[in-house]
């Protein structure tokens, strides 16, 4: 679309955002614009903005995606238990993004295993946020995690360094804690179908 930068047209911008489904970012690039100029001209034209859920989904969509495997075996199906199970128990379902925390490592190479078998997430989207103590060697806890969990360090986020002694809640957190987080807002709802169906299977 060849619109002269210095005059924008609002029938234009509102076919793009409204029609197109474009984001602010998008148009701005399209358009050779700042991002705050866009902004700043839907408002001024009152061209309303999204909720930040559908936003969220346009922004996104372009990203890799999931692929949940359907036909599963009753190794597969097996898995798929274990794995909702401890997303029941150490999950939690606010916001837009799994996330899983646990200081056990077997029970986070079980969940990693379920994601990427049974959810078929894409691997570049994972993100690992470590949590340890001051006395604690974080870097070596960032190499240890990223041994067991398979992802590099680039895909880990700035790890949280609590004060005190690592024993000092009582809890034994030799290599810390840690939160496996994968952002999609679908694959969370699909974790929550298919435990709210399990529940209902389970006659509870």
């Amino acid at each position: 679309m060849d619109l002269a930068k210095s005059q924008l047209d609002p029938i234009a911008v509102r076919k793009m955002y409204e029609t197109k489904n474009l984001t602010v970012e998008q148009i701005s690039k399209q358009l050779g614009l700042s991002f705050w100029k866009v902004y700043s001209f839907m408002n001024k034209n009152n061209i309303s903005r999204r909720d930040k859920a559908l936003a969220s989904f346009n922004a996104n969509k372009s990203k890799p995606q999931f692929k949940i495997k359907r036909s599963l075996t009753a190794e597969d199906n097996g898995l798929k238990i274990a794995g909702l199970m401890l997303y029941w128990a150490e999950g939690t379902f606010l916001g837009n993004t799994v996330d899983l925390a646990n200081s056990n490592p077997e029970i986070i190479k079980i969940f990693l295993r379920f994601l990427r078998k049974i959810c078929g997430i894409k691997e570049e989207r994972l993100r690992i946020y470590v949590y340890g103590y001051h006395d604690q060697d974080i870097s070596e806890l960032m190499h240890y995690w990223s041994n067991i969990t398979e992802v590099p360090l680039t895909q880990f986020t700035k790890p949280f360094i609590r004060k005190g002694h690592v024993h000092a809640s009582g809890r034994i957190l030799r290599h810390g804690l840690i939160h496996v987080r994968y952002s999609d807002k679908r694959l969370l709802c699909s974790l929550k179908s298919w435990l709210d169906e399990f529940v209902s299977w389970a006659g509870t």
